[in-house]
C-alpha cells in the first residue's frame, strides 16, 4: 500500500494537536488525570480516516506526552498510560455513524487502558478495604466522563465544517 502523504500530516498534525491541548486543563485531579480536549483532535482524525491511522496518531502523540513528561511507575504501566490509552482512541474510526458512538467507543478503550492501570499499578492508593478496580474506575471516570462529553459535544460542533474538507 503506497502512504498517503496527506493522511500522514493530517494525522501528525492531530497527535501535535493533542500533546499542545493536553497543556491546557480545564480541571486537574490530584493524582493525576485531567480535563482537556486533548482527544478531540485523534477522535476527529479516527472519524475522518478511520482506525488504523487513528490508532497510529494515537500511539504517536502518547510518546510524545510520554517523552515530555509522563509519570512512570513500571514500563507496562507507561504502555498502558500513554501509547496504548491514546492510540485506543483511534478505535473511534469503527463507529463513524452517528459521530457519538465513535467519540464513545474511542473513549471507553481509553477508559479501559487507565482502568488497568489504575487497579494494578496505583490500587495502593485506594482506601483501605476498598475494591482497587472500583477505586480505579471511579478515580478514572470522575475525569474520563467528562472528557467524553467534552468531546462529543466539540466534535458535533466541529463536524459540519471539517466533513466539508477532502
Amino acid at each position: 500500500m503506497k502512504p498517503n502523504v496527506k493522511v500522514m500530516v493530517e494525522g501528525a498534525l492531530a497527535a501535535a494537536l493533542t500533546v499542545a491541548l493536553s497543556y491546557v486543563k480545564i480541571w486537574e485531579m490530584p493524582q493525576g488525570g485531567s480535563i482537556t480536549l486533548e482527544a478531540i483532535p485523534l477522535l476527529v482524525y479516527s472519524l475522518r480516516r478511520g482506525v488504523r491511522p487513528g490508532v497510529g496518531a494515537g500511539a504517536v502523540a502518547g510518546l510524545l506526552q510520554l517523552l515530555l513528561g509522563g509519570y512512570i511507575v513500571h514500563p507496562v504501566q507507561a504502555l498502558l498510560d500513554y501509547p496504548l490509552a491514546f492510540g485506543a482512541l483511534g478505535i473511534a474510526g469503527m463507529a463513524r455513524k452517528p459521530l457519538w458512538a465513535g467519540a464513545t467507543l474511542g473513549s471507553l478503550a481509553r477508559f479501559l487502558c487507565h482502568l488497568i492501570s489504575g487497579a494494578v499499578f496505583f490500587g495502593s492508593y485506594a482506601p483501605k478495604g476498598t475494591n482497587v478496580w472500583l477505586y480505579s474506575a471511579t478515580y478514572n471516570g470522575s475525569y474520563m466522563l467528562p472528557n467524553l462529553i467534552l468531546a462529543v459535544v466539540v466534535v458535533y460542533l466541529l463536524w459540519p465544517r471539517l466533513s466539508r474538507i477532502s
